[in-house]
């Protein structure tokens, strides 16, 4: 019992392994997940610390992404995690998210497939269904906006070429480049991925407004499929 009751405390700890003291010496990137986590948890609950109910929250939705995935009502569920903590998690995780967002729209050039993934990465490792998104770009490959497209499935005869390039024209955009999700966290593109792409690529041509690439998004990588199949490019 007096293990148990003695094993949950922060201040239990050397002072150099407490995380907000590691944070201030050694600066937040020195910090695991777990810790990371138990600065915004403050107290763990009998039994355990702050850094180990972190860490069970880490194991129990696989990690930073499946964390990021969770909603609020199973965040609550984590025993030793109530309304308040889940609420200050899912606050960082919201102010990442805006953080990321604007260190690419200060920019707001896209020169490369690692633009687009730092502009959509945040967001779309989140999601548990396939979506397509559009990116609209100006004559200099500034981004004009975003669009959420399609939700589920994705395949050529899912997705209306129509509907992808209606977002292009309206908005004036010079060219064009889709973005969609791998759920399953393996960015390679499929048979129906590319196949969509070559789709795009000749309505592209047809309506003036260039496909310049198909990016997809897995667990922390994309892939291009400009890279990966550049004859559809080059007319192959």
């Amino acid at each position: 019992m007096g293990e148990a009751a003695g094993n949950y405390r922060i201040t239990d700890f050397e002072e150099s392994q407490r995380p907000r003291e590691r944070l201030e010496a050694l600066g937040a990137e020195a910090l695991s997940n777990a810790e990371l986590l138990a600065i915004l948890l403050r107290v763990g609950k009998k039994g355990a610390n702050a850094v180990q109910i972190g860490q069970q929250a880490l194991d129990q939705f696989n990690g930073l992404q499946g964390l990021h995935r969770t909603t609020f009502k199973e965040l609550c569920q984590v025993n030793g995690i109530g309304k308040a903590k889940a609420a200050q998690i899912k606050a960082a995780i919201e102010l990442g998210r805006r953080i990321s967002s604007l260190s690419i729209e200060n920019r707001r050039q896209i020169s490369s497939p690692q633009d687009v993934a730092d502009l959509v990465m945040y967001e779309m490792m989140a999601l548990e269904q396939e979506e397509l998104w559009v990116l609209l770009l100006d004559t200099r490959n500034r981004l004009l906006g975003k669009d959420r497209l399609y939700r589920g499935s994705l395949n050529a005869s899912a997705v209306r070429p129509v509907e992808v390039f209606k977002l292009g024209i309206r908005h004036n955009a010079a060219s064009l480049i889709i973005v969609h999700n791998h759920p399953s966290g393996d960015p390679s593109p499929s048979p129906e991925d590319v196949n969509l792409t070559r789709v795009l690529l000749a309505a592209g041509k047809l309506l003036e407004c260039p496909l310049l690439d198909h990016i997809v998004v897995g667990a922390g990588r994309v892939a291009s499929i400009k890279t990966h199949r550049p004859d559809l490019w080059s007319g192959g």
